[in-house]
């Protein structure tokens, strides 16, 4: 299926549109991003890296019951997507204390949190994405009350799910984004599960192996990237 006229271009990733009107083909760049785009950079296969995870990642989610835009995986850096009525809205799913968690409540970083905390933010970047309460998605009809129960109930779910994968891997899932779209009024996951909208770390040392790398100049982030790739993707 042909590639065609760009949709959209954000941070990290381009849609295109295609011949067919449901279908959309994602590709990775390898562009790196942090504090809303004020910090920039890149290092060459970072695209290539965060779609083998994502595919991946959305194929494991698929096996499941986890529905995901996901089609295929065109080549490295593409994949075929389901068009999507895009939810505006990012859930941050939290296990561990780290990031703005630690800012906002002057928590030590890696607390581990006696329950998994979900937070909504209003994905609008020049606002810087604020926080956002559960009633507001309704009252701003972003989504129905039922929609937002299952997007709960999914995101609750993923983590689980990934939480108890990663272990396996001597992986600590510490965090996360997801994104939801609306496919005939069904909640479907959308975007990408990277090391790009994810913070993991190495079960033993703590060590950081996410974006947090280039986020606070630890150096070797294509390293940490590949690390993750390298122990998720081989089973």
């Amino acid at each position: 299926m042909d590639k065609r006229n760009l949709l959209y271009e954000g941070k990290a990733k381009k849609l295109f549109l295609t011949d067919h009107e449901q279908r959309l083909v994602q590709h990775f760049k390898d562009d790196l991003t942090a504090f809303n785009g004020q910090k920039t950079g890149s290092f060459k296969g970072k695209g290539a890296i965060n779609c083998a995870i994502s595919t991946h990642l959305f194929n494991y989610l698929e096996s499941h019951h986890i529905p995901t835009h996901l089609i295929e995986k065109s080549n490295e850096t593409d994949m075929m997507v389901r068009k999507l009525d895009m939810v505006p809205v990012e859930f941050v799913v939290r296990n561990i204390a780290a990031g703005s968690l630690v800012k906002r409540y002057n928590l030590k970083e890696g607390l581990e949190l006696s329950s998994t905390v979900l937070e909504y933010y209003y994905k609008k970047d020049e606002l810087n994405d604020p926080m956002m309460a559960e009633s507001l998605i309704i009252a701003l009809d972003m989504a129905t009350p039922e929609q937002v129960r299952t997007m709960n109930r999914i995101a609750t779910k993923i983590n689980a799910l990934l939480r108890s994968y990663f272990e396996r891997r001597n992986l600590l899932l510490v965090d996360f984004k997801l994104e939801f779209g609306k496919f005939d009024e069904d909640v479907v996951l959308a975007d990408e599960i990277s090391p790009d909208s994810m913070r993991v770390w190495d079960k033993t040392t703590k060590e950081k192996l996410d974006k947090d790398r280039f986020r606070f100049d630890l150096g070797n982030v294509e390293k940490g990237y590949r690390e993750i790739m390298k122990r998720l993707l081989n089973d």
